[in-house]
């Protein structure tokens, strides 16, 4: 399965129908005092839909990737009109305004602070457009709150959930490449510190509210450090040798989607096929390429019918179904 124009659309009116959806709304607030009585949209112009701040994120991610590879379908006029209307200098002036308070130092620590910068690099491909100048203030002060955060991160944070540490820099690192040599850099001896010894994983993925592996997740974000010679040993000894990807991991079963928490774990399909199929692309001929491809095409599988029907997955699950399908996709495409 790869992603297709009509897959687009049907994702794009999805995200369309909840980016500027004020409630529900899941606010992640420190009250420093009684004046800090507010709704959402006063404090984040841009940001208050889709149910929380991340999920608005990289719905809009999502929505930009989908103007910029299908420009002639009709979801795309949409999709500029409301991002005119939505990455104004004044909405992202108050939305910086907010990350400066002294009491947002851990405000959507690391996983939103990940996908803002991806949306910013998504935003640099539309030309025609002023969205990423306007976005860049944010994103560079995240970027320099990145750098401070690494700096006292003594261990990773393996849990599949957003305070994963791996996904967040996966997303940053494609950022810092054409940005921020500084952080690239301390991204990369960060990782390798981190999970450049690790091997024999045995953690007891998955966990009931996760939506990312910690396993994948971390040898995704090697994929990207390592040379190919090097990363695929290491893969193996992770992974492989102790036949975890063939007795472990395989697709979740997902009780109640009507159940925010329990619903993470559609999610946890779906990103476990984007590492897969990025990993598996990356290993080339390799002994378990067959295997790799079959758990990715399986978990695929299973998440896909499930993208809308209830909020609690609806409001950000096409965004991960869309990370996956591009994985799959020609590159030449992305």
């Amino acid at each position: 399965m790869e992603m297709t124009p009509e897959i687009a659309s049907r994702f794009a009116n999805i995200a369309l129908g909840h980016v500027a959806k004020p409630y529900p709304y899941k606010d992640d607030h420190v009250f420093e005092s009684e004046a800090d009585l507010r709704l959402p949209q006063t404090a984040h112009p841009c940001f208050f839909g889709s149910f929380d701040w991340h999920s608005c994120v990289h719905s809009w991610w999502m929505l930009l990737t989908l103007r910029r590879l299908y420009p002639e379908a009709p979801e795309a006029a949409k999709i500029e009109k409301l991002a005119d209307a939505t990455f104004t200098q004044e909405k992202l002036a108050t939305e910086l305004a907010y990350l400066d308070r002294p009491s947002s130092r851990g405000f959507e620590r690391p996983y939103g602070w990940g996908w803002l910068l991806y949306l910013h690099h998504e935003a640099a491909r539309h030309t025609d457009k002023p969205w990423s100048a306007r976005l860049e203030p944010l994103a560079r002060a995240i970027a320099a709150r990145f750098k401070d955060y690494l700096s006292i991160l003594t261990y990773p944070i393996t849990v599949g959930t957003h305070f994963n540490t791996s996904f967040a820099l996966i997303l940053a690192r494609e950022w810092a490449g054409e940005r921020d040599p500084e952080l690239l850099a301390q991204i990369n001896t960060w990782a390798q510190s981190a999970f450049g010894n690790r091997s024999d994983y045995r953690g007891w993925e998955p966990g009931g509210d996760e939506f990312l592996s910690p396993a994948l997740t971390a040898a995704l974000l090697m994929k990207h450090i390592m040379p190919r010679d090097q990363f695929a040993p290491w893969f193996d000894a992770l992974v492989i040798v102790n036949g975890w990807i063939e007795r472990e991991c395989r697709p979740v079963t997902v009780s109640d989607r009507s159940d925010g928490k329990i619903a993470h774990l559609d999610g946890l399909n779906l990103s476990r096929a984007w590492c897969l199929s990025e990993i598996g692309r990356a290993l080339g001929n390799h002994p378990a390429a067959t295997l790799i491809e079959e758990r990715a095409k399986a978990h695929l599988d299973a998440a896909m019918p499930h993208v809308a029907g209830d909020y609690m997955g609806e409001h950000w699950l096409a965004s991960f179904a869309t990370l996956t399908l591009l994985s799959r996709t020609d590159l030449a495409h992305r």
